[in-house]
């Protein structure tokens, strides 16, 4: 026969760890379905192997400017494996690639603010952030990409930029001025 503790501790111990490891499985599932048109995973490429958890990985992502039609960024970051990034607690690192290019005629919206964010996904559990933004350079005719991470209280300098020039596309030769296009 079993005897239970009378002194309170342990019994529920197991309850509190089964919640926990169920929460961080659901939460970066629900971060990734909140985001609008969230990205599309184009690869994965194992950097670190892990023997019975999930490697280490760069990962590349795509996303369409849902301001700017005609734009598509592509952006690469470190993922973590082992049990924290299986159960999504890892803090994942601030290094990111990003590269912007035109894909069709750029058609822009709507007005837009100089740093106006494209896309932002959540890095860790509570406080990072990668954000992508955009910006238009008026005396060149260029949208300006930059994607860097921040925390509540201090974000990371590293930060990786991308242009696009606004270009005639097939037999449309109206190219838009992205200086028209700017919030005063």
């Amino acid at each position: 026969m079993k005897r239970r503790r009378r002194d309170g501790k342990g019994g529920s111990g197991w309850l509190i760890a089964l919640g926990l490891a169920a929460f961080s499985l659901l939460a970066p599932a629900a971060t990734g379905a909140m985001a609008q048109n969230g990205p599309d995973l184009i690869f994965r490429k194992s950097t670190v192997w892990k023997m019975l958890t999930p490697d280490d990985t760069l990962a590349v992502y795509g996303i369409d400017d849902p301001v700017v039609e005609g734009v598509a960024c592509h952006y690469t970051l470190p993922e973590r494996g082992g049990i924290k990034g299986m159960f999504g607690v890892a803090e994942e690192v601030s290094d990111v690639s990003l590269s912007c290019r035109q894909v069709g005629p750029i058609t822009i919206k709507q007005k837009f603010e100089q740093g106006e964010v494209v896309f932002s996904e959540r890095r860790s559990l509570v406080f990072k952030r990668m954000q992508i933004v955009r910006g238009c350079d008026a005396k060149r005719n260029v949208l300006v990409y930059l994607v860097y991470s921040d925390k509540l209280i201090d974000g990371s300098p590293q930060n990786s930029t991308s242009s696009v020039p606004i270009m005639p596309w097939g037999v449309n030769t109206n190219v838009q001025n992205c200086a028209e296009w700017l919030k005063k």
